[in-house]
């Protein structure tokens, strides 16, 4: 994934910018934060920022999966243990929140928690004092509270299987990462700086660019990283071309990349039809700069571009009357 000291050099697109400037705001306030996106996305990067911009970056940063414990484990986890709790507990184990204590604990795939799991972890955001599993002594934890989940909480609750005011406690503020899809102004920095990790001097070449531009990512920023990694041990020239990345990584050969190239041209049709023509915001819904909006435009909107058909004409129509509406208040501009 994407190392902390990487997210401004990598991050290109003005939605993650202004994510980041929302990180900064958020890190200096203690209050809990709930980091919502789909899989792959840069969740935990995202995490380990609000921690390393906060007043508690000299301390832990723990982070814990809900996903990966199985549900009996999860207490003896957060909460540690005394030696001979249990079956197998030799010596006493401190627990997550003692270990993030003055830190921040970090609860991935919050929505994968179970029940009982959530109705103990509530107890403690509140500041009660807890045992560990088999222990006399109570223990106080002093830990920012950080999590993160791909599925939606909200609908969760309405359906009784994520406790509301577990919920509610920990969303106090909530970050959103947007899919690499709507940031496509990210992915040609973010492939080159996992080539460098992987290859280093190794470089992209423009074919190669185009077709991750085009490629729809279902897997998000972890995708992108498996992808780039197996293209690199495909090309011993030192350049990764298209073709590597077709025959490594599973991507779409160029007739598939046209009709991913339609689906782009149909989602900037439809951000420029939402956004009334206005290029800037289109371009900043997009995560694309100004100009790239511009030569999209021009380029499927052209006759000629390969398999565009009624869109291109469509957005050949739309530029023209975007041109036409400006031309005429430039006039009455100047009239007036």
């Amino acid at each position: 994934m994407t190392t902390v000291q990487d997210s401004r050099k990598i991050f290109a697109s003005s939605t993650m910018r202004e994510l980041l400037e929302h990180v900064d705001r958020v890190a200096s306030r203690e209050f809990a934060v709930l980091i919502t996106g789909e899989t792959g996305v840069g969740k935990e990067v995202i995490a380990r920022l609000v921690h390393q911009r906060s007043r508690r970056a000299a301390s832990p940063f723990i982070d814990f999966s809900c996903a990966a414990i199985p549900e009996q484990l999860v207490e003896s986890e957060l909460f540690g243990y005394e030696q001979g709790a249990f079956s197998g507990a030799l010596k006493t184990k401190p627990g997550l929140f003692e270990l993030a204590h003055g830190g921040t604990l970090f609860l991935d795939e919050i929505g994968d928690l179970s029940k009982a799991g959530q109705a103990k972890l509530l107890r403690v955001l509140d500041g009660t004092p807890y045992y560990r599993l088999g222990g006399t002594r109570k223990v106080c934890s002093d830990a920012r509270i950080l999590a993160a989940t791909n599925q939606g909480l909200e609908a969760a609750v309405k359906a009784g299987s994520f406790r509301g005011d577990l919920y509610y406690r920990l969303a106090e503020i909530r970050l959103q990462v947007p899919p690499l899809r709507q940031r496509l102004a990210d992915i040609a920095p973010m492939a080159g700086e996992f080539l460098e990790q992987a290859s280093p001097g190794y470089r992209l070449s423009p074919d190669a660019i185009r077709l991750l531009e085009d490629s729809p990512w279902p897997g998000n920023v972890r995708e992108l990283r498996n992808a780039v990694i197996a293209a690199a041990l495909r090309s011993p020239s030192g350049v990764v071309t298209a073709q590597a990345f077709t025959s490594a990584a599973g991507l779409p050969d160029p007739d598939r990349a046209q009709s991913l190239g339609a689906m782009e041209r149909t989602l900037i049709l439809e951000t420029l039809t939402a956004t009334a023509g206005n290029r800037m915001r289109a371009a900043e819904r997009l995560g694309i700069s100004r100009r790239t909006l511009g030569r999209k435009i021009r380029e499927y909107g052209s006759p000629s571009s390969s398999g565009s058909g009624g869109m291109s004409a469509g957005l050949a129509a739309l530029d023209r009357g975007i041109q036409a509406f400006q031309s005429s208040e430039e006039r009455t501009l100047r009239q007036g």
